[in-house]
Protein backbone atom coordinates (compact mmCIF):
# COMPACT_ATOMS: atom_id res chain seq x y z
CA UNK A 1 0.00 0.00 0.00
CA UNK A 2 1.26 3.82 -0.67
CA UNK A 3 2.49 5.41 2.24
CA UNK A 4 2.59 8.63 3.12
CA UNK A 5 4.91 10.98 5.54
CA UNK A 6 3.03 13.78 6.72
CA UNK A 7 2.41 16.31 9.71
CA UNK A 8 -1.52 16.33 10.07
CA UNK A 9 -3.12 17.41 13.50
CA UNK A 10 -5.43 15.42 15.16
CA UNK A 11 -4.22 12.64 13.22
CA UNK A 12 -7.54 13.75 11.12
CA UNK A 13 -8.29 10.64 12.89
CA UNK A 14 -7.54 9.10 9.76
CA UNK A 15 -6.25 6.09 10.81
CA UNK A 16 -9.96 5.08 9.47
CA UNK A 17 -11.20 3.67 6.92
CA UNK A 18 -12.41 6.75 3.97
CA UNK A 19 -13.73 5.16 1.22
CA UNK A 20 -16.01 6.35 -1.82
CA UNK A 21 -18.53 3.80 -1.04
CA UNK A 22 -21.78 2.88 0.39
CA UNK A 23 -22.58 3.92 4.28
CA UNK A 24 -21.18 0.80 5.39
CA UNK A 25 -17.81 0.82 3.70
CA UNK A 26 -17.45 4.62 5.14
CA UNK A 27 -18.28 3.54 8.44
CA UNK A 28 -15.75 4.36 11.29
CA UNK A 29 -15.43 2.19 14.50
CA UNK A 30 -12.61 3.53 16.05
CA UNK A 31 -9.80 6.69 15.91
CA UNK A 32 -6.45 6.97 17.40
CA UNK A 33 -6.55 8.69 21.16
CA UNK A 34 -10.29 7.66 22.07
CA UNK A 35 -10.89 4.72 24.45
CA UNK A 36 -14.39 3.59 24.39
CA UNK A 37 -18.04 3.11 22.24
CA UNK A 38 -18.68 6.04 19.77
CA UNK A 39 -22.12 7.70 21.08
CA UNK A 40 -23.27 7.47 17.20
CA UNK A 41 -22.21 6.22 14.07
CA UNK A 42 -19.13 8.07 12.79
CA UNK A 43 -18.99 7.97 8.70
CA UNK A 44 -16.26 9.51 6.59
CA UNK A 45 -15.25 9.64 2.53
CA UNK A 46 -14.92 11.66 -0.67
CA UNK A 47 -17.58 12.67 -3.37
CA UNK A 48 -16.62 13.00 -6.54
CA UNK A 49 -18.97 15.51 -7.77
CA UNK A 50 -18.13 15.73 -11.44
CA UNK A 51 -17.10 11.72 -12.03
CA UNK A 52 -13.66 12.68 -13.59
CA UNK A 53 -12.12 10.62 -10.49
CA UNK A 54 -9.09 11.97 -9.32
CA UNK A 55 -8.93 14.43 -11.94
CA UNK A 56 -12.06 16.00 -10.85
CA UNK A 57 -13.19 17.54 -7.86
CA UNK A 58 -13.34 15.19 -4.71
CA UNK A 59 -14.87 16.66 -1.79
CA UNK A 60 -14.11 15.08 1.81
CA UNK A 61 -16.70 14.83 4.39
CA UNK A 62 -16.89 13.81 8.24
CA UNK A 63 -20.50 12.63 9.11
CA UNK A 64 -21.67 12.19 12.87
CA UNK A 65 -25.28 10.72 13.45
CA UNK A 66 -26.86 12.08 16.05
CA UNK A 67 -26.95 10.84 19.49
CA UNK A 68 -30.84 11.15 20.44
CA UNK A 69 -32.66 10.38 17.60
CA UNK A 70 -31.24 9.73 14.33
CA UNK A 71 -34.27 8.83 12.20
CA UNK A 72 -35.91 12.28 12.73
CA UNK A 73 -33.29 14.91 13.89
CA UNK A 74 -32.37 17.25 11.67
CA UNK A 75 -29.11 17.15 8.82
CA UNK A 76 -27.19 19.67 9.43
CA UNK A 77 -24.39 20.76 7.10
CA UNK A 78 -21.21 22.48 8.85
CA UNK A 79 -18.89 25.27 6.88
CA UNK A 80 -15.70 27.00 7.91
CA UNK A 81 -15.14 29.98 5.87
CA UNK A 82 -11.68 31.79 4.85
CA UNK A 83 -12.47 31.17 2.19
CA UNK A 84 -9.73 28.31 2.40
CA UNK A 85 -10.64 27.20 5.84
CA UNK A 86 -11.31 23.31 6.49
CA UNK A 87 -14.41 22.33 8.68
CA UNK A 88 -12.28 20.52 10.67
CA UNK A 89 -11.80 23.71 12.50
CA UNK A 90 -15.62 23.58 13.74
CA UNK A 91 -15.49 19.84 14.70
CA UNK A 92 -12.53 20.20 16.43
CA UNK A 93 -12.53 23.83 18.02
CA UNK A 94 -16.23 24.41 18.65
CA UNK A 95 -18.82 21.67 18.56
CA UNK A 96 -17.66 18.27 17.21
CA UNK A 97 -18.45 15.07 19.13
CA UNK A 98 -15.25 15.13 21.04
CA UNK A 99 -12.99 17.27 23.23
CA UNK A 100 -9.22 17.11 22.51
CA UNK A 101 -6.44 16.83 25.27
CA UNK A 102 -3.25 17.55 24.31
CA UNK A 103 -0.48 14.95 24.38
CA UNK A 104 1.80 14.93 27.42
CA UNK A 105 5.01 14.54 25.15
CA UNK A 106 5.79 15.79 21.44
CA UNK A 107 5.03 13.25 19.19
CA UNK A 108 1.86 11.71 20.48
CA UNK A 109 -1.64 11.66 20.06
CA UNK A 110 -4.03 13.77 21.67
CA UNK A 111 -6.54 12.21 24.05
CA UNK A 112 -10.02 12.11 22.65
CA UNK A 113 -12.92 12.56 25.14
CA UNK A 114 -16.66 12.77 24.67
CA UNK A 115 -18.19 16.12 23.69
CA UNK A 116 -21.11 17.45 26.04
CA UNK A 117 -21.96 20.47 24.34
CA UNK A 118 -21.11 18.70 20.51
CA UNK A 119 -24.17 19.40 18.23
CA UNK A 120 -24.76 15.71 17.42
CA UNK A 121 -26.19 15.94 20.76
CA UNK A 122 -29.49 17.34 18.68
CA UNK A 123 -28.78 16.88 14.82
CA UNK A 124 -26.92 14.76 12.53
CA UNK A 125 -24.07 16.82 10.71
CA UNK A 126 -21.41 16.93 8.13
CA UNK A 127 -18.61 18.20 8.57
CA UNK A 128 -17.92 19.45 4.60
CA UNK A 129 -14.07 20.54 3.42
CA UNK A 130 -14.99 22.94 0.36
CA UNK A 131 -14.02 24.15 -2.19
CA UNK A 132 -12.01 21.45 -3.65
CA UNK A 133 -8.52 22.20 -2.61
CA UNK A 134 -9.57 23.19 0.91
CA UNK A 135 -8.89 20.44 3.79
CA UNK A 136 -8.60 17.00 2.76
CA UNK A 137 -10.82 18.04 -0.37
CA UNK A 138 -8.53 17.46 -3.86
CA UNK A 139 -7.98 17.02 -7.61
CA UNK A 140 -5.31 16.45 -9.65
CA UNK A 141 -6.23 18.82 -11.83
CA UNK A 142 -5.24 22.36 -10.40
CA UNK A 143 -7.79 24.20 -12.83
CA UNK A 144 -10.47 22.90 -10.37
CA UNK A 145 -8.59 25.19 -7.64
CA UNK A 146 -9.90 28.21 -9.36
CA UNK A 147 -13.40 28.56 -8.10
CA UNK A 148 -15.63 31.85 -6.69
CA UNK A 149 -18.97 32.60 -4.43
CA UNK A 150 -21.20 30.99 -7.22
CA UNK A 151 -19.03 28.10 -8.27
CA UNK A 152 -18.89 26.70 -4.62
CA UNK A 153 -22.71 26.80 -4.18
CA UNK A 154 -22.85 24.98 -7.00
CA UNK A 155 -20.28 22.38 -6.36
CA UNK A 156 -21.49 22.11 -2.85
CA UNK A 157 -24.76 21.29 -4.21
CA UNK A 158 -24.02 18.72 -6.63
CA UNK A 159 -22.21 17.19 -3.52
CA UNK A 160 -25.54 16.92 -1.27
CA UNK A 161 -27.68 15.79 -3.84
CA UNK A 162 -24.58 12.40 -4.10
CA UNK A 163 -24.22 12.56 -0.80
CA UNK A 164 -27.92 11.99 -0.04
CA UNK A 165 -28.45 9.43 -2.77
CA UNK A 166 -25.23 7.46 -0.76
CA UNK A 167 -27.64 8.17 2.58
CA UNK A 168 -30.73 7.50 1.33
CA UNK A 169 -32.31 6.97 5.09
CA UNK A 170 -31.66 11.05 5.40
CA UNK A 171 -33.84 12.10 2.48
CA UNK A 172 -36.73 13.32 4.66
CA UNK A 173 -34.98 14.57 7.62
CA UNK A 174 -34.89 18.34 8.11
CA UNK A 175 -32.20 19.95 6.42
CA UNK A 176 -30.33 23.28 7.39
CA UNK A 177 -26.99 24.76 5.85
CA UNK A 178 -24.66 26.63 8.53
CA UNK A 179 -21.52 28.11 8.78
CA UNK A 180 -19.51 30.91 10.20
CA UNK A 181 -17.54 34.05 8.73
CA UNK A 182 -16.70 33.34 5.30
CA UNK A 183 -19.68 30.99 5.31
CA UNK A 184 -21.60 34.31 5.81
CA UNK A 185 -21.30 34.02 1.34
CA UNK A 186 -21.34 30.48 1.52
CA UNK A 187 -24.78 29.48 3.44
CA UNK A 188 -27.35 31.92 1.66
CA UNK A 189 -25.95 30.86 -2.07
CA UNK A 190 -25.71 27.67 -1.14
CA UNK A 191 -29.49 27.50 0.07
CA UNK A 192 -30.92 29.46 -2.93
CA UNK A 193 -29.35 26.62 -4.87
CA UNK A 194 -30.70 24.38 -3.34
CA UNK A 195 -34.21 26.24 -3.32
CA UNK A 196 -33.68 26.58 -7.24
CA UNK A 197 -33.28 22.98 -7.59
CA UNK A 198 -36.15 22.02 -5.44
CA UNK A 199 -38.65 24.39 -7.52
CA UNK A 200 -36.81 22.48 -10.90
CA UNK A 201 -37.59 19.17 -9.39
CA UNK A 202 -34.04 18.00 -9.39
CA UNK A 203 -33.80 14.53 -7.36
CA UNK A 204 -33.51 13.88 -4.46
CA UNK A 205 -35.55 16.14 -3.20
CA UNK A 206 -33.38 18.36 -0.43
CA UNK A 207 -36.04 18.81 3.05
CA UNK A 208 -34.55 22.27 3.09
CA UNK A 209 -35.87 24.35 6.34
CA UNK A 210 -33.78 26.82 7.15
CA UNK A 211 -29.97 28.11 7.97
CA UNK A 212 -27.68 29.33 10.34
CA UNK A 213 -24.92 31.73 9.38
CA UNK A 214 -22.35 33.06 12.69
CA UNK A 215 -20.17 35.96 12.64
CA UNK A 216 -21.53 36.21 8.83
CA UNK A 217 -19.60 38.18 6.12
CA UNK A 218 -22.86 39.43 4.32
CA UNK A 219 -22.38 42.64 2.43
CA UNK A 220 -19.17 45.29 1.92
CA UNK A 221 -20.97 48.55 3.39
CA UNK A 222 -22.72 47.27 6.37
CA UNK A 223 -19.17 45.01 6.93
CA UNK A 224 -16.73 47.39 6.54
CA UNK A 225 -19.04 50.66 8.94
CA UNK A 226 -18.61 48.10 11.59
CA UNK A 227 -15.14 47.60 12.82
CA UNK A 228 -14.78 51.31 13.77
CA UNK A 229 -17.80 51.53 16.19
CA UNK A 230 -16.60 48.21 17.28
CA UNK A 231 -13.68 48.85 18.45
CA UNK A 232 -14.87 51.92 20.12
CA UNK A 233 -17.18 50.06 22.30
CA UNK A 234 -14.83 47.47 22.91
CA UNK A 235 -12.46 50.58 24.39
CA UNK A 236 -9.86 49.73 22.22
CA UNK A 237 -9.65 53.25 20.33
CA UNK A 238 -10.31 56.89 22.44
CA UNK A 239 -13.41 59.08 22.06
CA UNK A 240 -10.99 61.52 19.88
CA UNK A 241 -9.80 58.80 17.48
CA UNK A 242 -13.31 57.66 16.87
CA UNK A 243 -15.02 61.28 16.09
CA UNK A 244 -11.55 61.98 13.89
CA UNK A 245 -12.14 58.90 12.11
CA UNK A 246 -15.11 60.49 10.11
CA UNK A 247 -12.32 62.18 8.58
CA UNK A 248 -10.44 59.08 7.14
CA UNK A 249 -9.58 58.32 4.18
CA UNK A 250 -8.92 54.80 3.51
CA UNK A 251 -6.38 55.53 0.81
CA UNK A 252 -4.29 57.95 3.22
CA UNK A 253 -3.68 54.52 4.90
CA UNK A 254 -3.23 52.00 1.48
CA UNK A 255 -1.85 54.48 -0.70
CA UNK A 256 1.63 53.77 1.65
CA UNK A 257 1.34 50.52 1.41
CA UNK A 258 1.17 50.34 -2.70
CA UNK A 259 3.28 53.20 -3.07
CA UNK A 260 1.02 54.83 -5.54
CA UNK A 261 0.12 58.10 -4.74
CA UNK A 262 -2.14 59.00 -7.74
CA UNK A 263 -4.86 57.22 -5.44
CA UNK A 264 -4.86 59.41 -2.29
CA UNK A 265 -7.67 61.59 -2.37
CA UNK A 266 -8.12 63.45 0.76
CA UNK A 267 -5.05 64.71 2.11
CA UNK A 268 -6.56 66.76 4.73
CA UNK A 269 -6.84 64.84 8.57
CA UNK A 270 -7.49 65.61 11.82
CA UNK A 271 -5.98 62.21 12.66
CA UNK A 272 -2.89 62.09 14.36
CA UNK A 273 -0.13 61.94 12.19
CA UNK A 274 0.88 58.58 13.33
CA UNK A 275 -2.33 57.54 12.01
CA UNK A 276 -1.64 59.38 9.00
CA UNK A 277 1.69 57.35 8.22
CA UNK A 278 0.33 54.08 8.67
CA UNK A 279 1.81 51.35 6.84
CA UNK A 280 4.45 53.86 5.04
CA UNK A 281 7.57 52.10 4.60
CA UNK A 282 10.43 51.63 1.47
CA UNK A 283 9.97 48.18 1.83
CA UNK A 284 6.22 47.37 1.81
CA UNK A 285 5.07 44.03 2.29
CA UNK A 286 2.99 41.93 0.02
CA UNK A 287 -0.46 42.44 0.10
CA UNK A 288 -2.13 39.39 1.82
CA UNK A 289 -5.54 38.55 0.89
CA UNK A 290 -8.01 39.02 4.63
CA UNK A 291 -9.01 35.10 5.81
CA UNK A 292 -12.74 34.88 7.29
CA UNK A 293 -12.54 31.30 8.76
CA UNK A 294 -10.97 30.72 11.80
CA UNK A 295 -13.02 29.76 15.20
CA UNK A 296 -11.65 30.97 18.88
CA UNK A 297 -11.52 27.50 20.93
CA UNK A 298 -14.46 26.69 23.33
CA UNK A 299 -14.15 24.47 25.88
CA UNK A 300 -11.16 22.73 23.51
CA UNK A 301 -7.84 22.71 25.47
CA UNK A 302 -5.57 23.22 22.25
CA UNK A 303 -4.03 26.91 21.00
CA UNK A 304 -5.15 28.68 17.75
CA UNK A 305 -3.59 28.13 14.56
CA UNK A 306 -2.48 25.10 12.67
CA UNK A 307 -3.02 22.92 15.46
CA UNK A 308 0.65 22.51 16.01
CA UNK A 309 0.30 20.28 19.53
CA UNK A 310 0.60 17.06 17.74
CA UNK A 311 2.67 16.76 15.03
CA UNK A 312 2.20 13.14 13.45
CA UNK A 313 4.27 10.97 11.37
CA UNK A 314 1.58 9.07 9.74
CA UNK A 315 1.47 6.19 6.70
CA UNK A 316 -1.23 4.17 5.30
CA UNK A 317 -4.38 6.49 5.63
CA UNK A 318 -6.90 3.97 3.79
CA UNK A 319 -8.44 5.79 0.50
CA UNK A 320 -7.32 9.31 1.32
CA UNK A 321 -4.81 9.74 -1.83
CA UNK A 322 -1.36 11.44 -1.12
CA UNK A 323 -1.51 14.26 -3.04
CA UNK A 324 -4.68 15.14 -0.18
CA UNK A 325 -3.06 13.90 2.72
CA UNK A 326 0.43 15.62 2.68
CA UNK A 327 -0.92 19.39 1.69
CA UNK A 328 -3.38 19.62 4.54
CA UNK A 329 -3.52 22.37 6.27
CA UNK A 330 -6.23 24.06 8.54
CA UNK A 331 -6.40 26.95 6.43
CA UNK A 332 -4.64 27.01 2.87
CA UNK A 333 -4.40 29.96 0.00
CA UNK A 334 -4.01 26.72 -2.41
CA UNK A 335 -7.34 27.99 -4.09
CA UNK A 336 -8.19 31.02 -6.66
CA UNK A 337 -11.19 32.39 -5.40
CA UNK A 338 -13.29 35.12 -6.80
CA UNK A 339 -15.54 36.96 -4.50
CA UNK A 340 -18.44 36.99 -7.59
CA UNK A 341 -21.90 36.71 -5.80
CA UNK A 342 -22.00 40.39 -3.85
CA UNK A 343 -23.62 41.40 -0.89
CA UNK A 344 -25.95 38.51 0.64
CA UNK A 345 -28.95 40.83 1.88
CA UNK A 346 -30.86 39.68 -1.58
CA UNK A 347 -30.02 36.31 -0.57
CA UNK A 348 -32.02 36.55 2.94
CA UNK A 349 -34.66 38.70 1.40
CA UNK A 350 -35.69 36.28 -0.92
CA UNK A 351 -34.91 33.12 1.03
CA UNK A 352 -37.23 34.30 4.44
CA UNK A 353 -39.80 35.47 2.10
CA UNK A 354 -40.02 32.03 0.89
CA UNK A 355 -40.55 30.66 4.05
CA UNK A 356 -37.27 29.16 5.44
CA UNK A 357 -36.17 29.88 9.04
CA UNK A 358 -33.17 31.63 9.24
CA UNK A 359 -30.54 32.03 12.53
CA UNK A 360 -27.98 34.83 12.29
CA UNK A 361 -25.91 34.95 15.53
CA UNK A 362 -22.83 36.82 16.57
CA UNK A 363 -20.44 36.27 19.52
CA UNK A 364 -19.48 39.46 21.16
CA UNK A 365 -15.89 39.59 20.51
CA UNK A 366 -15.18 38.69 17.14
CA UNK A 367 -13.21 41.79 15.45
CA UNK A 368 -12.75 40.17 12.20
CA UNK A 369 -16.89 40.26 11.54
CA UNK A 370 -18.46 42.24 14.04
CA UNK A 371 -21.38 41.42 15.96
CA UNK A 372 -22.39 45.70 14.91
CA UNK A 373 -22.70 44.79 11.18
CA UNK A 374 -24.64 41.60 11.72
CA UNK A 375 -27.22 43.70 14.08
CA UNK A 376 -27.03 46.98 11.35
CA UNK A 377 -28.15 44.51 8.72
CA UNK A 378 -30.71 42.48 10.03
CA UNK A 379 -32.12 45.64 10.87
CA UNK A 380 -31.96 47.23 7.37
CA UNK A 381 -34.32 44.41 6.39
CA UNK A 382 -37.10 45.09 7.49
CA UNK A 383 -38.87 42.68 9.44
CA UNK A 384 -41.26 43.13 12.29
CA UNK A 385 -39.80 42.61 15.64
CA UNK A 386 -41.87 40.01 17.61
CA UNK A 387 -39.71 39.38 20.51
CA UNK A 388 -37.39 41.87 22.13
CA UNK A 389 -33.77 42.06 22.81
CA UNK A 390 -33.31 40.12 26.17
CA UNK A 391 -30.37 38.63 28.30
CA UNK A 392 -29.42 35.43 27.26
CA UNK A 393 -28.72 32.79 30.11
CA UNK A 394 -26.72 29.79 30.53
CA UNK A 395 -26.92 27.64 33.86
CA UNK A 396 -28.57 30.76 35.71
CA UNK A 397 -26.30 33.34 34.55
CA UNK A 398 -26.02 35.78 31.70
CA UNK A 399 -23.64 34.20 29.14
Amino acid sequence: MNKCLLVLPLCILLLVHLVEAAPQGSLITQLPGFNGKFLSNHYSGYISIDGNGENGKNLFYYFVSSERNPSKDPVVLWLNGGPGCSSFDGFVYEHGPFNFEAAKSKGKLPTLHNNPYSWSKVSNIIYLDSPTGVGLSYSKNITNYSTGDLQTASDTHAFLLKWFEEFPEFQANPFYVSGESYAGIYVPTLAYEIAKGIRSLIKPVINLKGYLVGNGVTDQTFDDNAFIPFVHGMGLISDTIYEAVGDLNMYNILEPCYHDPEVARNKSSNLPLSFQNLGKTERPLSVRKRMFGRAWPFRAPVRDGPVTLWPQLMADLGHVPCVASNRWELCTDRISYEHDAGSMIPYHKNLTRLGYRALIFSGDHDMCVPFTGSEAWTRSLGYKIVDEWRPWDSNEQVA
